[in-house]
């Protein structure tokens, strides 16, 4: 059976709708780790942060892309726009709720027994399933039991590439999509315009669909990667 590459993007709550409490509390997450930053500073980097956690994020697109036919889907919100679905080359492009998008990931799920990605088990599923149980939205499989591959449920197998190529963090300074993909000859997201750090400015200026794009880009990457492990490195 074919497996599925996923890959989300996310970005932060608004700043100044968030309550004076909950501001002091990520502001003073970061004194922690840093005691010399001046307050403002500390605000600054706790709102640029807001996109990392469940918590004070949301998911704006869910990318998935069938490893063997390599036709997928990328669903993403465009807050006012109207609903659309169009298809690129394989790929279907469609405008839908963050709800909407996880039901839709859970739904597809029972299709597949293994799912990839890049770094997904210390960010992507994690904050998948936060955020579904956050919705409301009941995680159809746990793909996040075991971390190794052997302790996971046959049905539900979660292929970290990073995981994987770091050797389950046996080599400290891999390094993240951009250098893998540079090093294996495989063309890189990273190289456009719009990378992950700035979805969030991307979605606060209304650009969607650049978002959108650049997630595909990302499935593609994660794709041909998989594919590289799964003949030289897989046992």
């Amino acid at each position: 059976m074919s497996a599925l590459i996923l890959d989300i993007e996310t970005v932060g709550e608004d700043w100044s709708a968030i309550d004076e409490q909950t501001k002091k509390v990520l502001a003073e997450r970061i004194t922690r780790l840093d005691p010399k930053l001046s307050d403002e500073d500390c605000a600054e980097q706790a709102e640029e942060n807001l996109g990392f956690s469940p918590y004070t994020g949301q998911i704006v697109t869910v990318g998935v892309l069938d490893c063997d036919t390599q036709k997928g889907a990328v669903y993403y919100q465009a807050p006012g726009a109207k609903s659309v679905v169009k298809d690129v080359d394989g790929i279907k492009f469609a405008v839908t709720s963050e709800r909407e998008m996880l039901e839709k990931f859970w739904e597809l799920s029972s299709r597949y027994t293994e799912f990839v990605t890049f770094s997904g088990r210390v960010f992507d599923i994690p904050y998948f399933m936060i955020r579904s149980a956050i919705l409301g939205v009941k995680p159809a499989k746990d793909l996040m039991r075991g971390r190794y591959l052997y302790q996971q449920s046959p049905g539900a197998i979660h292929i970290d590439l990073h995981d994987q190529m770091s050797f389950y963090g046996a080599i400290t300074k891999l390094g993240g999509l951009h250098l893998a993909c540079r090093a294996f000859g495989i063309e890189t997201p990273k190289d456009g315009e719009i990378d992950g750090a700035k979805v969030g400015e991307y979605f606060k200026a209304g650009k969607y669909d650049q978002i959108a794009q650049y997630n595909a880009r990302d499935l593609d990457s994660t794709r041909q990667l998989y594919l590289k492990w799964k003949q030289y490195l897989a046992f």
